[in-house]
């Protein structure tokens, strides 16, 4: 199904339908509509009339929107009595899929209701991404950019859906790991009104990826003095250290006949103290 399946064509037969045999489409894409917006369009119907039909589908006494509810509510408020639309025999499955088409040429939906409504093309009709992108018209990126918007929180979905917050503000926030950095990143870009470079850049700032380095613990007297009694007994170089809360001495050798050397050493310092035990 194609974008121009929305479209009402002339030669389909039109008639005018009372207002109050007419009812929204409870899975209608978007979910809010702008009052000044509206009240514009409404000042345009009293002077003009409806100039393109709605487009609409039988259920039992009244009449479903498919495509074009925001005529639909202006000409309630212009007063409207009754209004043209076309009549569709269109199958629940098709319903919310041509109300999402029409919205989108329109640009009427904001990000967040495109995603929500891409996501639920998918859930009830069992699409990929790229099925979906066919019935669109669109990009599999293009499909998989916009939902990746569900993965914002609340907060910043709100913010979207507000206008404070553009696509590409979007994309540069989601690039913080965690929920928090998220919403101090989105509150900070909308408050000064930053731009998608500005936000790109101080992403990684609200990341919290980097753990504050642990002060340094100074090495005790005594671990030099030990490394410094090993150096000189075996002729390398000798560290005593803690790591990560174990302490360690290391000894460096430089091929197996080294390490018989150090070994040796090691064996004769031993004996001898055992024979000074036995003394």
């Amino acid at each position: 199904m194609g974008e121009a399946d929305v479209e009402v064509g002339m030669n389909e037969p039109r008639t005018e339908i009372p207002i109050n045999k007419i009812k929204p489409n409870p899975n209608q894409p978007r979910k809010k509509f702008d009052q000044a917006a509206l009240d514009e369009l409404a000042d345009s119907i009293r002077q003009n009339g409806v100039l393109q039909p709605i487009l609409v589908r039988k259920q039992g006494s009244s009449y479903e929107i498919i495509a074009g509810e925001r005529r639909y509510q202006a000409a309630k408020i212009a007063g409207l009595k009754e209004m043209p639309a076309v009549v569709r025999d269109v199958s629940d499955e098709e319903v919310f899929k041509l109300a999402l088409i029409e919205n989108l040429q329109r640009s009427d939906l904001d990000p967040i209701e495109e995603a929500q409504g891409y996501k639920q093309l998918i859930e009830e009709n069992g699409f990929t991404q790229e099925q979906l992108g066919k019935v669109l018209s669109k990009s599999r990126s293009a499909i998989t950019n916009t939902l990746r918007l569900l993965d914002l929180p609340e907060p910043v979905q709100q913010m979207m859906s507000e206008g404070k917050l553009t696509a590409g503000h979007a994309r540069a926030i989601l690039a913080v790991p965690s929920e928090e950095g998220r919403i101090k990143l989105a509150e900070k870009v909308a408050s000064e009104h930053l731009s998608v470079r500005q936000t790109e850049n101080l992403a990684p700032l609200f990341s919290g990826t980097k753990e504050p380095n642990a002060p340094r613990v100074p090495t005790p007297k005594s671990y030099k003095r030990a490394a410094k009694l090993l150096r000189q007994m075996l002729n390398t170089n000798v560290r005593v250290k803690n790591v990560r809360g174990k302490n360690k001495i290391e000894i460096e050798f430089s091929d197996e006949d080294d390490l018989a050397r150090i070994i040796e050493l090691l064996e004769d310092s031993s004996l001898e103290a055992d024979i000074d035990g036995d003394r």
